[in-house]
């Protein structure tokens, strides 16, 4: 872990920090001090203002820079897999830059309409964006990363932290200066380069880091373009610091998503199926921080911060349009009439030995504000010391969402063309049509947290916090998405930690906490009539908010062996979290591509975590395993696309079902060896066991494989300014997909086999193949 407290002095910086010594008299002598891993228990990190990692209630883990750069990926969620023990990433959109991140069963993904269960702040921004709570991954610059703290059990970081929170720290000229470039490429056309550049000039410090990449993709139309840029301004004097940061990225990415397992077979690993499926990222964002020691016992903390997104995307489907009558189209098997923009039924224009397709279009502008305000207080509490925290925050969010349906033709390799004639509001009920809606998110918070030591060992924490949600929804082309839901809700936290001895902690929490259901859950509620997720929205009835229940508990433990023989670090818990109310994303089972979200009753997700950390010299070992154990807890019938659904396309979950695309184990172990003080190798493993199929709630049909991949890293300094490095990835070229779900094998041909049906009604989205790349890096 990065070490960040030197005695009573707390340093935030890039791996490690050390105290200066003050002079001493000749003939004096200087003691150690020992070092504390510190983190922040709340959005806001001050330096000053964090806790002891062996004082809190519950599993905190720390990735650091060294952590980071060791993966040489401009894509955070590397890092977070390989260091992190609950942690793995799902390629969902077939795209490396856009993966979901999965901590205990819960999901931080940047893909619409996935139920999200992770908090996440930059800074103390949250960066959760306010249409559907996604998370944008490509937004952050690895390279200007200070650390990131995963801490779960924790109601302070607000709406959405049911699962856990990810707060992530970045650096700033007052712990970084010099200046570093590097540049890499390798497999599937990569080529990425990254700078930063810092200075401190007496109070004043200045940071700015810049990444780009472009990339071919593994798959066929997978390309990515990365382009961002972060900055800091910083003062700072004794008793107080302030920081101006701000942010852009403008980025592209081609998704290639799931594809039958018979396509796999046929055409090869870059198969895809329905294509174009872009996106396009683009993000500005101002944040002002500041932190001062208004006396010698209380802080006071804040942030006050803007941040506009815009994204936009393009999907190529199959279409619920036929042909039907004299020339006419209909929508669905019902007969509905498919209109077109002037509420007149379409005719039918195409070949008559076409395969009709839809592109769906969608635009999402969000515009969100934010203040955030924190004191911290270290009187002693009855003679004993104490760590008192109070804070409030206040996230305004607008969000402008569009989206249209473009009939198209689909060629043999399952490319959409588009034909420049768009669907009206078709389908009885009302099934598809334009789309633009206005919403706003009002998110209101106040938190309080304590930390008493009874004694030198034994500590207790207990707080909570009380959360609002007020979301509006305005349909502007009229009145069916209107809709006003408001969400209440106070989520405590109760703890204990004690000291055995020198070496080993324990440690015990339980806590609560709420997420409200996003605009986009709202806007598509209803089996009755399914949404094209992410896409389009129709009046729907209101969802519950999801409430947790954590439990967890566990050993914390550190050994120095002594001069010339390494330290040992380690932990081992245990966690149970009950969901109220769960929300989950169902297919509609007549309509393809279409879906609605919908509370499930009570799940559990409960699980076992072990890591250990060993360093001797040149030699460091790193692993970690996790077993995460994910079911329903209430009977259930749910509309799928399983293979097992009955004619009615419904499954029927029993308590005790696994609930699906959450694998039960993950084992992961990395080697480091220094072979000389230039030359340094290492390598890292990554196991994840069988799981079930997205849909196949009921567990009938058989599970998606495991997977064990390798990687292989180099380094060698040249000299004090240059190193050259290189990496193989998945070394054995393991075949293997982090995801299956199923699809409608009656809509399209199998056209890699001459136009006949398809039989399986399985979907997968293939990992990336073997890869290597290599680069330079230089330090000034």
């Amino acid at each position: 872990m990065d070490a960040r407290v030197v005695g009573l002095s707390i340093c935030l910086a890039s791996v490690s920090c050390t105290a200066n010594a003050q002079s001493q008299p000749a003939g004096s002598s200087t003691t150690a001090l020992p070092t504390i891993d510190v983190f922040a228990p709340t959005p806001l990190a001050g330096a000053g203002t964090n806790l002891d990692v062996n004082k809190f209630p519950a599993a905190v883990s720390i990735v650091t820079p060294t952590d980071i750069q060791r993966t040489e990926s401009l894509s955070v969620t590397d890092a977070l897999q390989q260091r992190v023990p609950g942690i793995i990433a799902i390629d969902v959109a077939g795209n490396p830059f856009q993966p979901d991140i999965q901590f205990r069963g819960f999901t931080a993904s940047p893909v619409a309409g996935t139920p999200q269960g992770l908090a996440v702040y930059q800074n103390g921004m949250r960066i959760n964006e306010a249409f559907g709570d996604t998370v944008n991954w490509d937004f952050i610059p690895t390279t200007a990363i200070k650390y990131i703290d995963v801490i779960s059990n924790n109601p302070a970081f607000g709406l959405n932290a049911i699962g856990g929170a990810l707060n992530i720290q970045m650096k700033d000229g007052f712990t970084y200066q010099g200046a570093e470039v590097s540049v890499m490429g390798g497999s599937f056309g990569r080529a990425q380069g990254s700078a930063q550049w810092g200075v401190q000039a007496d109070k004043f410090a200045i940071y700015g880091a810049l990444e780009g990449a472009r990339e071919d993709g593994y798959r066929d139309f997978s390309g990515s373009v990365i382009r961002r840029f972060y900055g800091d301004v910083g003062y700072k004097t004794d008793s107080s610091e302030f920081h101006v940061n701000m942010g852009a990225a403008h980025n592209w990415f081609g998704a290639a998503a799931a594809v039958p397992v018979e396509l796999l077979q046929a055409r090869g690993w870059g198969a895809t199926y329905t294509t174009p499926q872009t996106m396009e990222n683009r993000v500005g964002y101002l944040n002002f921080t500041g932190k001062a020691d208004v006396s010698p016992t209380w802080t006071v903390e804040g942030s006050a911060r803007v941040r506009v997104f815009d994204q936009r995307t393009q999907d190529g489907n199959p279409t619920e349009v036929e042909r039907c009558g004299a020339n006419l189209l209909c929508f669905g098997d019902n007969g509905a009439p498919a209109n077109g923009l002037n509420g007149m039924q379409l005719t039918d224009t195409f070949p008559g030995s076409a395969v009709l397709g839809e592109n769906d279009r969608t635009t999402t502008r969000s515009t969100s504000t934010g203040l955030t305000l924190q004191a911290t207080n270290t009187d002693q509490l009855f003679g004993f010391n104490n760590r008192f925290v109070v804070g409030g925050s206040l996230d305004y969010g607008v969000t402008h969402f569009g989206a249209s349906a473009e009939l198209g033709t689909i060629g043999s390799d399952y490319v959409v063309s588009g034909s420049g004639v768009f669907l009206g509001r078709s389908g009885d009920p009302i099934a598809i049509g334009p789309v633009s809606l206005r919403t706003t998110n009002l998110y209101t918070g106040l938190y309080a947290l304590d930390t008493l030591d009874l004694t030198d060992r034994f500590s207790v924490t207990a707080g909570g916090r009380f959360n609002t949600a007020n979301i509006k929804l305005e349909d502007q082309l009229g009145g069916d998405l209107n809709g006003n839901n408001n969400f209440a809700r106070f989520n405590p936290l109760a703890g204990a930690t004690y000291k055995i001895n020198s070496d080993i902690s324990i440690y015990g929490g339980y806590s609560e906490a709420n997420r409200a259901p996003t605009p986009l859950e709202l806007g598509c509620a209803d089996p009755n009539r399914p949404c094209i997720i992410g896409a389009f929205l129709i009046a729907d009835p209101p969802l519950k908010q999801v409430v947790s229940h954590t439990v967890e508990a566990g050993f914390k433990g550190n050994h120095d062996f002594g001069a010339g023989y390494g330290t040992l670090n380690w932990k081992l818990g245990v966690f149970r979290t009950d969901n109220k109310d769960d929300i989950l994303a169902i297919p509609s089972p007549d309509l393809q591509g279409f879906g609605f979200f919908q509370n499930v009753g009570a799940t559990r997700r409960e699980g076992v975590e072990a890591q250990i950390n060993i360093k001797s010299g040149p030699l460091q070992l790193f692993a970690s395993y996790a077993y995460v154990d994910a079911r329903f807890r209430d009977p259930l019938t749910l509309a799928s696309n399983s293979p097992s659904a009955d004619d009615d396309g419904n499954i029927f979950v029993i308590p005790g079902n696994h609930i699906p695309g959450i694998p039960k184990h993950r084992i992961k172990a990395s080697i480091d060896y220094a072979v000389t003080d230039a030359f340094k190798l290492g390598a890292d493993m990554l196991f994840v066991s069988n799981q079930f199929f997205i849909g196949d709630d009921s567990n009938q049909q058989p599970e998606l494989p495991g997977y064990a991949t390798f990687n292989l890293r180099g380094t060698y300094q040249i000299d004090k300014t240059f190193q050259i490095f290189a990496r193989v990835d998945n070394l054995f070229d393991r075949r293997y997909a982090t995801l299956g779900t199923f699809f409608e094998k009656d809509d399209l041909p199998n056209f890699a086999n001459g136009g006949a049906d398809f039989t399986s009604a399985s979907t997968v989205t293939p990992a990336r193949p073997r890869a290597f790349y290599a680069g330079l890096r230089a330090k000034f």
